[in-house]
């Protein structure tokens, strides 16, 4: 029931499939406001849930890849992360994409938060975790149009790297933010 402070819910009168994109559907939505009843078409991105990983070395250094974008056309500095897979939960991925992305594993995993990366247009969820204990295992697995470079950077520099721009993936932002929130240093 919508409070004075809460809209109530648009209940949904049609949902078509409008485009597969492989890593995400395109569904065309017909919803009625509740305030009027006039019926509105919205698009809705449909995708698996997300993960990140903040993998954190003994000596307090984040493996991080960089990575070409082609969203933004640019290298980008950001975490491991990836889909999960189908029947996959949300840590296994994050150790699968860790391995492949770095080569590196981690012994101590703690589910640090989730959020909703665009809940105007997605409905999925980007779970985010830390791995302590990081180690190298192995080389870069990388898979299809995917190549990333390892880059150490100690915990200490993020906040600066994020104030300078050279991380600016906001779901790599809200991880460490996630982590501030748990007491560590970033």
């Amino acid at each position: 029931m919508p409070t004075p402070d809460t809209p109530a819910p648009w209940p949904t009168v049609s949902t078509e499939p409008a485009l597969d994109c492989r890593i995400l559907q395109v569904e065309r939505v017909r919803a009625r406001a509740p305030r009027d009843g006039r019926e509105h078409t919205f698009f809705r991105l449909r995708s698996t849930d997300w993960i990140n990983v903040i993998p954190l070395t003994d000596n307090e250094e984040v493996v991080m890849v960089r990575q070409w974008r082609h969203g933004t056309r640019a290298v980008t500095l950001e975490i491991p992360g990836g889909m999960v897979d189908p029947g996959e939960d949300p840590e296994t991925a994050g150790r699968r994409e860790t391995r492949e992305e770095t080569g590196y594993e981690a012994g101590a995993w703690t589910h640090l938060g989730t959020v909703e990366p665009n809940p105007a247009l997605f409905d999925n969820h980007c779970h985010t975790y830390l791995a302590r204990g990081a180690h190298c295992v192995g080389g870069v697995q990388n898979e299809g149009a995917e190549e990333t470079h390892v880059v150490l950077v100690p915990l200490t520099e993020i906040p600066a790297r994020i104030r300078s721009g050279e991380i600016a993936h906001a779901l790599v932002i809200a991880a460490f933010h996630w982590l501030h929130l748990h007491g560590e240093v970033a």
